[in-house]
């Protein structure tokens, strides 16, 4: 058998080769930003996935966007005789059924809810508070669900639903007492979160300290936990939190009248939200308004967004990579391959990892 004799230069072109296809095979693909048609041209403040295909959107004006085609195609329409509000929250199961949340003083503050795909909407709920104003709102079930608002004369406000078409006020003996003008931020419908069969998180702000309120029974009850986010004024504090599981979670927010500043404004906690510590300060500059973990990641992943761009962590907030320069308002993923973040003039942009 005649031997085949390399020369040192086919052998250094071999060798060129083999290390360049190992290091293309090391090399993990980035993120993945596809910008959709939402069919508004209005601002969206938040978003609810159910799923790889079915999404919903709301936003000012009274405005819902709904995709079941995995954001092939958008479908936006104005609520009737809800287009001077604006829907801030908003928390689908399917593609028929979804809750809304408008936020503003007094009457404007409302929950509806459609159960045949947004062809009708039933009001719920009308604050009747003068002083009283709706932030956000999560869901165990479609049946339980709870929502925040800014305290009304020293009392915490939280309201729960056991049957998804009633809602009353938790009782303020089950709530710790309010700090000094303690409320919340309506940016993104994500300043309450839900895990699980019955525990759930609000991140709160515009006082003296940013505290997370927890509950482990569905609403009922509540405690409170301080956090070292940057606090003090009427315009700082947690505006969003998210959890991997029932003990590990991320909670962000900022000094929201500062839009170029840096802060202290990431936290997380690895014991349900009881202690939090300052996690790593993100790219983008200004507030935080929201926040969404990624479920199914192969390390703890969050994408965090607010009118300074969009960035990503995978390795729970300590460290952020810049995702996107253009003003968003709220994120959230289905899996690591498909998740939408919104904004400004009707934005929507398609987000895989």
């Amino acid at each position: 058998m005649k031997r085949r004799i390399l020369t040192i230069e086919a052998v250094l072109a071999l060798l060129i080769m083999v290390s360049i296809a190992g290091c293309t095979e090391k090399v993990p693909p980035g993120p993945v930003l596809t910008p959709q048609q939402s069919g508004t041209t209005v601002r969206l403040q938040a978003i609810s996935v159910v799923n790889e295909s079915v999404a919903w959107a709301s936003g000012i004006g009274g405005t819902v966007a709904q995709t079941t085609d995995g954001g092939q195609t958008w479908n936006a329409y104005v609520v009737p005789g809800a287009d001077s509000l604006q829907f801030r929250d908003v928390d689908a199961f399917d593609a028929n059924t979804a809750f809304l949340l408008s936020s503003g003083g007094g009457e404007s503050s409302r929950i509806y809810k459609t159960s045949d795909a947004g062809a009708t909407w039933t009001l719920q709920y009308t604050n009747t508070d003068p002083s009283g104003f709706f932030d956000c709102m999560a869901f165990w079930d479609s049946n339980h669900g709870a929502v925040y608002g800014d305290a009304v004369d020293g009392s915490l406000v939280i309201l729960t639903t056991t049957d998804g078409a009633t809602w009353n006020r938790v009782p303020t003996a089950n709530l710790p007492d309010a700090l000094p003008g303690e409320g919340g931020f309506a940016a993104s419908g994500t300043c309450l979160v839900t895990q699980g069969d019955s525990t759930g998180w609000i991140g709160t702000g515009a006082t003296t300290n940013a505290r997370i309120l927890k509950t482990t029974d569905r609403g009922r009850t509540w405690s409170a936990h301080l956090t070292p986010i940057v606090s003090g004024s009427g315009t700082s504090g947690l505006t969003t939190v998210g959890f991997y599981d029932t003990m590990n979670g991320i909670a962000a927010g900022g000094e929201i009248s500062d839009p170029d500043s840096y802060s202290d404004n990431v936290a997380v906690s690895h014991d349900g939200g009881l202690t939090w510590a300052l996690a790593g300060r993100p790219v983008l500059p200004g507030a935080i308004y929201g926040l969404s973990v990624v479920p199914g990641a192969t390390t703890p992943t969050a994408v965090a967004v607010g009118p300074g761009g969009a960035d990503y962590s995978t390795d729970n907030g300590a460290t952020w990579t810049q995702l996107d320069t253009l003003e968003y308002w709220s994120v959230a993923f289905a899996s690591p391959s498909v998740g939408w973040a919104v904004g400004p003039e009707g934005r929507i942009t398609k987000i895989g990892f």
